[in-house]
């Protein structure tokens, strides 16, 4: 049976729920604490690896309606950790979180406001 494509609502809920993961699995911890946890970062780098996914399946137009929101970088951080996982530096990844996470989280919101609840 053919599985119906993932409407843009669903991507975005997909990207909201993987922020709120990323959130859990650092709630409390320094940078020292994540670089030592492997689970910890291996949870983290699964949750941008989601989020880049759905964001490769966004329509053009949403994405265009938040142009503050790295697209682009959030696709190509997917792929590295996909493909080039034994390139990524945890420094890298913990500053991604730390330095972009708020912008996503709340363009995410957004777009989902705007869809009212459509497809």
């Amino acid at each position: 049976m053919p599985v119906a494509p993932r409407t843009p609502r669903a991507r975005l809920l997909d990207m909201l729920e993987a922020v709120e993961g990323i959130r859990s699995a650092l709630a409390g911890l320094d940078y020292e604490a994540y670089e030592r946890g492997w689970v910890v970062r291996r949870a983290v780098e699964r949750g941008l690896e989601i989020i880049s996914e759905a964001n490769r399946h966004m329509p053009d137009h949403v994405k265009a309606e938040h142009p503050n929101v790295p697209w682009r970088q959030i696709a190509g951080i997917g792929n590295v950790l996909r493909h080039e996982y034994q390139r990524v530096e945890d420094r890298l990844v913990w500053n991604v979180v730390h330095g972009h996470l708020d912008t996503l989280e709340k363009a995410v919101l957004s777009a989902l406001s705007a869809l009212h609840g459509t497809g």
